[in-house]
């Protein structure tokens, strides 16, 4: 495998904080986890999205900037391979589809500063999950403050990700269908997983269906 960063990306519950932390754990890899829970401003947007998705959408960014270059900066030498549970281009990709026009012109703008300095993944691994199931998954982990998401959110961010997935060429993008899947309680489905992850991937977009 000649990837030395890998980010793990899909809507709200796909699942990628279990499964970078099942491969780094497996890989013996560096895990970036994003802080999402510390920001005030998480349950406060969901309950009222056009008052509060500027300040939060700038929270993010600049808590995922400082994460990202405090750790991607300082070389591991005995855990050579990274993984992170997030891309921070995901930032651009939440911020067009909560933002007014206006506010993100400049959200943008402050973004094409910040992204200069941080290095693009190796392989990004895009989980694609219906709307339904990431219902169902946000349900069961029980967040109280993700229990005002509503269903035309998410279907807003799905298709955010993938006409960013689209617009992409100098990338390698692999998006994985895993509604089938059960790859946190089901050893056998994360070993199937964890093959398709692992295999050298040319420039370009992969999709499979697992």
């Amino acid at each position: 495998m000649n990837y030395n960063f890998i980010a793990i990306e899909g809507t709200i519950g796909a699942g990628k904080t279990s499964l970078a932390t099942m491969l780094s754990e497996k890989l013996n890899a560096r895990l970036i986890l994003e802080q999402f829970e510390d920001n005030d401003f998480l349950p406060k947007f969901y309950r009222e999205p056009d008052k509060y998705a500027f300040p939060l959408e700038l929270s993010f960014l600049a808590s995922r900037f400082q994460q990202l270059k405090n750790e991607l900066s300082v070389p591991d030498l005995f855990r050579p391979l990274t993984i992170a549970d997030y891309f921070i281009n995901k930032s651009l990709i939440f911020a067009r589809k909560t933002l007014a026009d206006d506010e993100y012109k400049l959200y943008a703008r402050l973004f094409s500063l910040i992204n200069l300095s941080i290095p693009r993944p190796d392989l990004l691994v895009y989980l694609y999950v219906s709307v339904d199931r990431l219902k169902e998954n946000i349900t069961k982990r029980g967040r109280p403050y993700e229990m005002d998401i509503e269903t035309g959110y998410l279907e807003k961010i799905q298709s955010g990700y993938f006409d960013y997935i689209r617009q992409q060429t100098g990338m390698r993008i692999l998006v994985i269908d895993t509604n089938k899947l059960d790859f946190v309680n089901n050893p056998d489905d994360f070993e199937l997983l964890y093959r398709q992850i692992i295999r050298d991937y040319p420039v370009g977009t992969h999709t499979l269906t697992l």
